[in-house]
């Protein structure tokens, strides 16, 4: 299955596994690149220390390439970004910043470099700043999220319309019919977070994987607009948050009730009532826990059976 982004990143297929805060340590990571996709280590979670360990042992895990999603308000960056080089880490992923403050130092390291973008706008700053490709997530994306509000369905041929250099979907994609869905739009590969939180090697709390398996239509909404947009399951803390809102909270409010570390209580340790539970509206057709060769292996078949059931219409 060749195509640009097999050939950037050097895997068999173009599906990357999100680099997602709490969710994405090494086995997550070295269990998607030995399935022949790339695996990220989610850095967001993880002090500098630690990300060097999650590395060291992601490179005895797989001899295949595999990177970092490095969110670029991360307040020790630049001992993030040493550790990358220093540790010989050939791909990152940045998000949540600007994208020209890294690029060129990263590549001119020897680092592919490939940002994490909600719209248009941001997608063109991102080639004109030189990264490699882009990755376009839309609405329905768990975790933090765009304040336009589009979805991947009208984002990523809004962006390929534009776009020269390779683009990845994001954003509602857990099966094969949606990778091929994407791809027809005009993506030349999809990211994919929500369906490998539901996974063995994930490293979220097995309470947290449970919930995402039981989660329904209509079970997260995105919230908190005024902080960092972000879509949540509906519990305990969510509803506390829309209570507040019935006040017309001020920004200080919002932030002393979200207070410190929510999203490690919720997808980590699993508090399933006070914690943050970050997820994509996906998580309705997510129905069991599997390895991550199983989920690879099903996109695949997946998506070459609607290839062949397009192809007949």
């Amino acid at each position: 299955m060749a195509n640009r982004i097999t050939e950037l990143f050097k895997i068999q297929y173009p599906i990357i596994q999100a680099g997602m805060i709490w969710n994405s340590g090494w086995r997550l990571a070295s269990a998607a690149s030995n399935s022949g996709i790339l695996g990220l280590i989610g850095a967001g979670s993880m002090y500098p220390d630690v990300l060097r360990e999650h590395i060291q042992k992601c490179k005895k895990a797989t001899n295949k390439p595999f990177g970092v999603n490095v969110p670029m308000l991360y307040p020790n960056i630049k001992e993030i970004m040493d550790i990358i080089i220093e540790e010989e880490v050939k791909i990152v992923f940045t998000s949540a910043g600007n994208p020209k403050t890294w690029t060129s130092w990263l590549q001119e390291r020897g680092v592919t470099v490939v940002h994490v973008v909600s719209s248009v706008k941001f997608a063109l700053k991102a080639q004109e700043a030189g990264v490699d490709a882009v990755v376009a997530e839309g609405f329905e994306a768990g975790g933090h999220n765009g304040r336009d509000e589009t979805t991947t369905l009208t984002l990523i041929p809004m962006v390929k319309e534009q776009l020269e250099i390779p683009l990845i979907a994001a954003g509602g994609i857990a099966t094969g019919q949606a990778m091929l869905a994407a791809m027809v739009l005009g993506a030349d590969g999809v990211q994919v977070g929500s369906r490998f939180v539901a996974s063995e090697e994930s490293s979220a709390h097995q309470a947290f994987k449970e919930t995402v398996v039981n989660a329904k239509e209509g079970d997260t909404q995105l919230t908190l607009k005024e902080l960092a947009p972000v879509r949540l399951i509906k519990n305990k803390f969510f509803n506390e948050v829309q209570e507040l809102y019935k006040n017309a909270p001020t920004v200080e409010q919002l932030k002393e009730l979200l207070g410190r570390a929510r999203a490690k209580k919720g997808m980590f340790e699993g508090n399933l009532d006070d914690g943050e539970l970050e997820i994509g509206q996906i998580s309705g057709l997510i129905h069991d826990i599997k390895p991550v060769s199983v989920i690879v292996d099903d996109m695949i078949k997946e998506f070459e059976l609607a290839k062949k059931s397009v192809a007949n219409f």
